[in-house]
């Protein structure tokens, strides 16, 4: 595996653009999907998202100072993205961003490629509940499995922050899906 400045590099040479674009969508696809796909709930509009974001990706690249991992900086791009598509889709359809959030949960069920039950749909509702970072910082770490320093880095807060907001967000889920 060639390290990151390398690749950086290849990624910027117009020679070596084609096939290192494709070695970073072949190695970040899925789990930006899967970010993506956390945050917005709907495969259709996960997709879109997705596309977004490598385009972003692809157009920022030469302003990326690697102060950061490329995964992390990736990472953010997506969940930008997300989160603007989610206010970009509830300003259109004239409701809030909560009340978007639980119609695309009520729909869950009629998405082919939503494979959860009712726990999940539960669980889904109670996290709608929480504040957006709450939001973010719960399903980063329990559906994705990211480490706190790698949440602090793509989110762009401490550690401790994190965990508080992690611990928080447990225990508000928690309340919801023993009380409903």
């Amino acid at each position: 595996m060639i390290d990151e400045k390398e690749f950086i590099k290849q990624l910027l040479n117009p020679k070596t653009q084609n096939t290192a674009f494709q070695k970073l969508l072949s190695d970040y696809q899925r789990p930006l999907y899967s970010h993506i796909r956390n945050i917005v709930l709907n495969h259709d509009d996960a997709d879109d998202v997705l596309q977004n974001t490598f385009i972003k990706v692809f157009q920022y690249l030469k302003n990326f100072k690697g102060e950061s991992k490329l995964f992390s900086w990736m990472y953010r791009i997506a969940t930008n993205e997300a989160l603007t598509f989610l206010s970009q889709k509830a300003k259109l359809s004239g409701i809030s961003s909560e009340d978007l959030q639980n119609k695309t949960i009520d729909n869950l069920k009629a998405d082919l490629y939503f494979d959860g039950d009712e726990i999940q749909i539960k669980l889904q509702k109670a996290i709608v509940t929480l504040p957006e970072k709450q939001q973010l910082v719960f399903k980063m770490k329990y559906f994705e499995e990211l480490k706190y320093e790698e949440i602090a880095e793509i989110l762009g807060t401490s550690v401790g922050a994190l965990k508080a907001s992690y611990h928080h967000a447990v225990k508000k889920i928690e309340l919801y899906v023993t009380s409903n």
